[in-house]
């Protein structure tokens, strides 16, 4: 599927701009495909970055500033986002006794849980990549950091 078949234009003023855009469309579009499957798990795709880093961090803590830090959408409400994962019992959230302004964020066993349930239906998600090789994802990959400098 060709960028300009499916934003319906023709022209780009250079192959960097055709670049950016390319990017933004395609973030967009794996978002929504990705979004539906995180519904039947009861997350967004937000609360479903913090729970990934919580269990990276696993079992230490971590802080709200920690996971604004690690999240991929820089632009989340971290607080909002582990209060709402709070609420579904995902979370524990405790003051820390050496500085009562630090709170620490831990991972659920439920919430560990419910991640390695969606560990296995993972292959599912992946299969919507699959006009790419493994080499070929590597290549892309490389060059994805290569353009973030």
């Amino acid at each position: 599927m060709r960028l300009e078949d499916e934003i319906k234009q023709k022209k780009f003023k250079n192959e960097f701009q055709k670049t950016a855009v390319n990017l933004i469309y395609t973030s967009n579009w794996i978002e929504a495909k990705f979004a539906p499957w995180m519904k039947e798990f009861g997350l967004t795709v937000q609360q479903f970055n913090i729970l990934r880093i919580l269990r990276g961090q696993y079992p230490t803590p971590a802080t709200i500033n920690l996971l604004k830090e690690r999240m991929l959408d820089k632009m989340s409400d971290a607080s909002r986002l582990v209060d709402r994962l709070l609420e579904k019992g995902l979370l524990s959230r405790q003051v820390c006794d050496n500085d009562r302004r630090r709170v620490d964020i831990l991972i659920t066993q439920e919430g560990l849980d419910l991640l390695e349930k969606i560990d296995g239906h993972e292959q599912k998600f992946y299969t919507e990549l699959n006009n790419l090789t493994a080499d070929e994802a590597q290549a892309l990959n490389s060059l994805l950091d290569k353009f973030r400098g």
